[in-house]
């Protein structure tokens, strides 16, 4: 296979501009048949929706080259569904989940130079986007979409290890009770940016959300799901009263495998920022890093500290990301269904 000549090892988490994207347009009530472009530009109207109204949804996903030389994806399917509620939510048009899976094919296949090769540590990041294109002034929703899927290599997102990190407890709310927080929407987004820049100026990683209703229960953080590992080994996975917390693919693909496969006691449920003193273990889990794992939380100046410390993972959290890293990898043996060849 001939790779591109980058130093896969040192490319970082940014946007490099590939061979071929996928794009399909919504008019007329249909989606039209789409095709892979070199064009990597957008021109749209001064009045599209997307820029008044933030009709706007996106998805993220990797292909990785596995051991034995395989071009993989990881559970595509449900990142299609996920898209499919976030148009719902939006009022946009769905884009069809088998097209979805297909164009996702379509796309790595085209860019198979791009994939970072099997142990340098990088992956290829796959971002599917729709927003509305057709015009609008009128507080409505658009009657023009695109769809849009481009690929961009990333770097490991751990440079050195998966050192623990200091998160803070936000004065901010990232989502309203039975709003928009479980879907994946820019202006989700856009609400945690003012947050985030705010944590870092003041030395955190990541702010840790409350529920805005009563700010008593832990939510996410700004761009992950978080996690806890009970004294004695078992996993605790936040669930909110309002429906707020994003369904994180790789959240849900961390239960399987606790419960599963190392046969961990897991509950599915609210949890008190008060009870979070009793925990020993934290991480935050998306499609970027896996787990980040916690070893400190600051709540306005009073630190809560995990036992698991400051130097690397805690036990729990090292297995879970060894086993669903592997699985991914191919090293492991997957879930059925879980990988998906890219032929």
């Amino acid at each position: 296979m001939s790779k591109k000549n980058l130093d896969w090892a040192n490319i970082g988490f940014g946007y490099m501009v590939a061979d071929k994207r996928y794009v399909s347009n919504f008019k007329d009530g249909k989606w039209d048949d789409g095709c892979l472009t070199e064009d990597s530009k957008v021109v749209l109207s001064e009045d599209s929706g997307v820029l008044h109204y933030a009709q706007e949804c996106f998805e993220g996903l990797k292909a990785y080259e596995t051991e034995d030389g395989k071009i993989v994806t990881f559970r595509p399917d449900l990142n299609a569904k996920r898209m499919v509620d976030s148009a719902k939510r939006l009022e946009m048009p769905p884009f069809p989940e088998d097209r979805f899976i297909k164009a996702v094919e379509e796309v790595v296949a085209a860019n198979r130079d791009w994939v970072p090769p099997y142990g340098s540590g990088a992956t290829l990041y796959i971002r599917p986007v729709m927003f509305a294109t057709g015009n609008v002034i009128g507080v409505k929703p658009a009657d023009e979409y695109q769809f849009r899927i481009f690929v961009t290599p990333v770097g490991p997102y751990f440079k050195g290890g998966a050192k623990p990190i200091v998160v803070k407890i936000s004065d901010f709310d990232r989502a309203a009770p039975h709003g928009t927080g479980n879907i994946k929407a820019g202006l989700n987004y856009a609400m945690s940016l003012h947050a985030i820049v705010t944590a870092h100026e003041e030395g955190f990683a990541e702010n840790v959300y409350l529920d805005a209703e009563s700010r008593t229960y832990i939510e996410e953080t700004g761009g992950a799901n978080i996690i806890f590992v009970t004294k004695d080994g078992g996993l605790v996975v936040p669930q909110s009263h309002t429906d707020s917390i994003l369904p994180s693919i790789t959240r849900r693909s961390i239960v399987y495998v606790a419960r599963e496969i190392l046969g961990l006691n897991v509950e599915e449920r609210p949890v008190k920022l008060s009870e979070v003193d009793n925990f020993a273990e934290m991480g935050l889990c998306g499609t970027a890093a896996v787990i980040s794992p916690v070893g400190k939380i600051n709540d306005h100046g009073r630190e809560i500290c995990f036992p698991s410390g400051m130097n690397e993972m805690g036990p729990v959290i090292k297995k879970l990301y060894d086993t669903l890293t592997g699985i991914q990898m191919g090293t492991v043996e997957a879930p059925e269904g879980w990988i998906h060849v890219i032929e």
